[in-house]
């Protein structure tokens, strides 16, 4: 599976926790383990779904005495955007940073460290624009916000290609970004 895939083993598994959470809000952290585990999935891959809901502001720990409860956590979709836009922005400052240095510390790679590089931070922009433009979209489908974010990543992606075009080693680099790029973009709209 690419890493581009969605992980529907992990989206489901999330699922049925949030499902169980709210349908059994009185249940502490024991019960539901018992409820949940063998039944749809392992003691340790509940933990982890449940460290990944907690982690992603999903779910809350409310504790009582010695035992916790899991609830669905107030005002998720606010957080959720928060999360979302904070993510973004550092993501983007780091971005902006690392391909400043590129300029100086690409050509001293080896030609698989380029391609790697390179691959990486293409993908990290178009994720990035991906963020701000679910940003803009829930903010206010009708205008860009983030007009000049998505200006600046489009002049970085420019950046990160003219410094592939201008290496030494660019008639085999740049064949390999071309063909990474391929496996981001659009394929055919009769998969969904």
């Amino acid at each position: 599976m690419s890493q581009h895939e969605p992980n529907h083993q992990m989206y489901e598994r999330e699922r049925i926790v949030l499902e169980i959470i709210n349908n059994n809000s009185e249940l502490h952290h024991n019960a539901l383990l018992k409820l949940i585990v063998p039944e749809f999935m392992a003691k340790t891959t509940f933990e982890k779904t449940r460290d990944s809901l907690l982690e992603k502001q999903s779910i809350s720990v409310i504790s009582k005495g010695n035992m916790k409860f899991y609830v669905l956590s107030e005002n998720y979709e606010h957080k959720s955007y928060q999360h979302i836009e904070q993510t973004t922005n550092t993501f983007f400052h780091d971005l902006k940073l690392k391909i400043k240095r590129l300029d100086e510390d690409f050509s001293h790679k080896d030609i698989d460290e380029k391609i790697i590089v390179a691959n990486t931070l293409l993908q990290n922009l178009l994720q990035t624009d991906n963020g701000f433009t679910v940003l803009d979209s829930v903010k206010d489908p009708k205008k860009t916000l983030y007009r000049d974010e998505h200006l600046m990543i489009q002049q970085l992606v420019h950046k990160v290609i003219e410094i592939i075009r201008n290496d030494k080693d660019s008639e085999i680099v740049y064949p390999s970004i071309v063909s990474y790029l391929g496996v981001l973009l659009p394929q055919n709209s009769n998969t969904v």
